[in-house]
């Protein structure tokens, strides 16, 4: 069979078609198949953890969450959004001399807390508060957040460590000076935001989107509230004593702990006044100079609080015996007490009998989550 000069010439033009796009094939699968820039450095999958929609539980899906989650549109959690958030969270390059990071006075296997009364920053100088837990954030009402209340959103607070003189020393145009002179940082702006530019903005999302995405949800609390239809049930897997301690965290007389402990991310839905003697610190009325707000503090989540002494803005209390006898006997009776703490006669004390005090104690352990103390995704993704 004879082929003639024009066949031969559409075979020719078929066939470099054929091999341009093999070609083409073999170099986007190389890229995709490229080990990532941050592989020497960093320990992260190739596929990013899930963030964006972990497997709450059913019990966790009700009206006072779903109300109560402060996420703004803007800023959806990712997975490659709270990927590089989580590298943000503990890059030591964001203080002034490297030495600390945002993960060095939020510890992970301490419910995102610290150990000490007083956090040391880049300088070996003490904060003048009791590093906050970071558990359930994202379930604070008001979405306000410092224990003075004083950063109106989270995309706003997590800047402010950065920038003060105590904590980490920084400027935010150093911090991205010294980002952008990292190569593996280009490449996770562009998977969370779609742009390699990194500024402020981004930055703000990207570390509120990792701090949102640290929910409790897989603590023995939680897996007895999921097998039964309501809270004030004995829950089948807790011991006698730990759902006595529970029916008194939830009612008790005329007050109960939930009052100020609410939903099951156990935050407070706003500042309040708990009874502490006074100090110098005026809380939230030394922001607003408002003589409401005058000595109330933020009132955090409950997730984890057995293994995060001290307890309190200041850390006053060293361990959960103490915090419990404060409520029992110890409220100081002051012009700025909150109402809940306030009868026609006085100040409402619990008066909680030694039994009590111990079930208490024992309920509020089942609050600790282990999984997420030591979950990979929530750890330090540098290697040592």
């Amino acid at each position: 069979m004879m082929i003639n000069r024009t066949s031969w010439t559409y075979l020719v033009f078929l066939l470099l078609i054929g091999m341009t796009f093999f070609i083409d094939c073999r170099k986007e699968s190389s890229v995709n198949e490229a080990s990532p820039l941050w592989h020497s450095e960093l320990n992260l999958p190739m596929n990013p953890y899930n963030y964006q929609s972990p497997k709450l539980p059913s019990f966790l899906y009700d009206q006072f969450i779903s109300v109560a989650d402060n996420t703004p549109d803007e800023n959806q959690v990712s997975d490659w959004g709270a990927t590089l958030g989580r590298v943000l969270f503990y890059d030591k390059r964001l203080s002034k001399n490297k030495l600390i990071s945002c993960g060095s006075c939020h510890i992970q296997q301490y419910g995102f807390s610290d150990t000490a009364r007083f956090s040391r920053g880049f300088d070996n100088g003490k904060t003048k508060r009791h590093s906050m837990s970071l558990v359930n954030s994202r379930y604070y009402v008001s979405g306000n957040f410092f224990w003075d209340e004083r950063a109106k959103s989270l995309e706003s607070q997590v800047l402010e460590p950065i920038k003060d003189h105590v904590e980490m020393g920084m400027t935010l145009d150093s911090v991205i000076v010294r980002l952008k002179k990292t190569a593996y940082y280009a490449q996770l702006f562009q998977y969370a935001f779609g742009s390699q530019k990194i500024d402020t903005v981004t930055i703000s999302k990207a570390l509120s989107q990792f701090v949102r995405s640290i929910v409790s949800y897989q603590s023995k609390f939680d897996v007895g509230r999921e097998r039964v239809s309501r809270t004030s049930d004995n829950f089948p897997n807790f011991t006698q004593s730990e759902n006595r301690g529970k029916a008194i965290f939830f009612k008790k007389n005329d007050l109960s702990c939930s009052s100020c402990h609410m939903t099951a991310a156990f935050f407070g839905d706003m500042a309040r006044n708990n009874g502490l003697s006074l100090t110098s610190d005026r809380g939230v009325g030394g922001i607003s100079n408002n003589n409401m707000d005058m000595f109330t503090f933020k009132s955090p989540s409950l997730k984890n609080i057995a293994i995060r002494p001290p307890y309190m803005h200041d850390g006053r209390f060293s361990s959960l015996s103490e915090v419990i006898d404060h409520y029992s006997s110890g409220i100081s009776e002051h012009n700025y007490i909150d109402p809940h703490f306030k009868t026609a006669t006085g100040i409402f004390q619990f008066n909680l009998t030694p039994l009590e005090k111990q079930d208490l104690i024992n309920f509020l352990n089942t609050l600790t989550d282990e999984k997420l103390l030591t979950d990979q995704k929530f750890s330090d993704p540098n290697y040592p």
